[in-house]
């Protein structure tokens, strides 16, 4: 694969997966959510869900979207395989991103039909699931095989960093259209028409397919790393996922990013139902925490720098965990002034950390793949990607669905459950904060002096 040296063609680069990630908050955080009407207060009803009643039934879509997650974790592996291992005249990472990206649209515009619309029934949930398995499975190949390339497309680690932090800059702004831009359709559209209006941004997806020129790989695999082009060997299914577990330091980081990816999923994918019961403008909210990012994500890497990806990375925690808790602390009072001035104070906090928690996804792992195959010369880095999604499947599957509708369909002292979103949220990341300490001191001085993270790679290898 050709490397890319041209920093606005790294940047550009970046935004290629934006479309794409977009549809996805589109699926998880409004249009799963609007085919259950309970949760919902009583003024979003008519443009948050499909019909204003339930189109499927609850129980049953609880434990069906935690499978549909499972299932996009699962598959994620076998997929992540077909793309490292693929030959074709045209390389592998292109064919699959096409491969990937075609019936995921396929699936999303079927999204938007109802095929009974006289109310919850079995045949709803199961043509919902399907289409969200469908959906799950497409989009992820499709992005494994883009992280995958950000080993590949540069070859060396400053760029790599500037094309990760670039990357959630990008994953900022669909987040700002996702949670600031669609809730202000919402208060003249459907949601069916809101989806089908952010459906073009997916064609943002043609500038990597673009950018990307690769070989053919009918004969093998060439890397350029900083020390000159390698070729690389490719290893089939069962030894990519032995060689991926085989490495301690990245299943350490799993444990830790499963419980930061439950509390952020928990709150993303109900936020919708949390907004609409809890007084506050999810407008204003959202756009306090995300507009500043870019100002904010300065503060992360300074750290980074200088106390390495550790204490970052906790500093992140942090500010999130204490973001959820003023935001659970703000719902309890009256409709007012002083409740809309908070609640957007509470976006401010949160701005200091969403940008770093999207960029740790993109960031470790891809590190870690590249180490890896310097060291072993064996080339399956979305093998790290597809893992990691695995993990981050389950855990958003168990938040993101599971908790979310049993919150929804229950009532606690004469109001929705949802109001506690933020709570088990901040919980959630307070564990992840604490299971930093586990992760080794390669990882958590990742970003430090290199004199130093040398050193304590040389100490870790003795």
């Amino acid at each position: 694969m050709n490397i890319i040296k041209s920093k606005k063609m790294l940047f550009a680069y970046a935004f290629g997966a934006m479309g794409v990630n977009l549809l996805g908050i589109v699926v998880s955080s409004y249009l799963c959510s609007a085919l259950i009407a309970d949760g919902f207060g009583e003024a979003a009803l008519a443009n948050h869900t499909y019909l204003g009643i339930n189109l499927i039934i609850p129980a049953v879509w609880a434990v069906l979207g935690v499978v549909a997650k499972i299932i996009d974790g699962v598959i994620d592996i076998p997929m992540a395989s077909l793309t490292d291992n693929l030959k074709t005249r045209w390389g592998r990472r292109r064919p699959a991103i096409v491969l990937g990206v075609i019936p995921m649209i396929i699936a999303y515009c079927c999204f938007l039909l109802i095929p009974h619309q006289g109310g919850e029934s079995i045949g709803n949930t199961l043509y919902y699931f399907i289409l969200l398995a469908i959906f799950y499975t497409s989009y992820t190949l499709t992005m494994v095989t883009y992280y995958a390339t950000f080993t590949e497309i540069v070859d060396n680690e400053k760029d790599r960093r500037f094309l990760t932090n670039t990357k959630s800059i990008a994953d900022i702004l669909y987040f700002i259209i996702g949670f600031a831009a669609v809730p202000m359709f919402l208060k003249g559209l459907n949601i069916r028409w809101v989806a089908l209006i952010v459906l073009p941004s997916v064609l943002l997806i043609l500038i990597p397919l673009f950018m990307i020129k690769e070989k053919s790989t009918k004969n093998g695999v060439e890397i350029i790393h900083e020390e000159g082009v390698q070729e690389t060997k490719t290893v089939n299914l069962f030894k990519s996922i032995a060689y991926t577990f085989k490495n301690w330091k990245f299943v350490l980081w799993m444990v830790v990013y499963s419980f930061m990816t439950f509390g952020l999923q928990l709150f993303l994918s109900g936020i919708n139902e949390y907004f609409s019961v809890s007084g506050m403008s999810m407008i204003f909210v959202m756009l306090a925490a995300f507009v500043p990012v870019p100002l904010t994500f300065i503060i992360y890497n300074k750290l980074n720098i200088k106390k390495g990806f550790g204490f970052a990375y906790q500093y992140t925690l942090a500010v999130f965990v204490i973001a959820m808790l003023s935001l659970f602390g703000v719902s309890f009072l009256e409709q007012g002034t002083l409740k809309t001035v908070l609640s957007i104070l509470c976006g401010l906090i949160a701005s200091f950390s969403v940008g770093a928690m999207f960029a740790v996804a993109y960031s470790i792992p891809s590190k870690l793949a590249a180490d890896d195959e310097k060291e072993t010369g064996i080339s399956h880095s979305a093998m790290y990607f597809a893992v990691q999604g695995l993990f981050a499947g389950i855990a958003s599957g168990i938040g993101g669905t599971l908790v979310l509708t049993v919150l929804k369909k229950n009532f606690l002292f004469d109001r929705p459950t949802t109001f506690y979103i933020t709570a088990i949220s901040a919980g959630a990341c307070l564990i992840a904060f604490c299971l930093v300490f586990i992760l080794p001191k390669s990882l958590r001085l990742l970003g430090k002096e290199n004199k130093e993270e040398l050193l304590v790679n040389n100490e870790e290898r003795n």
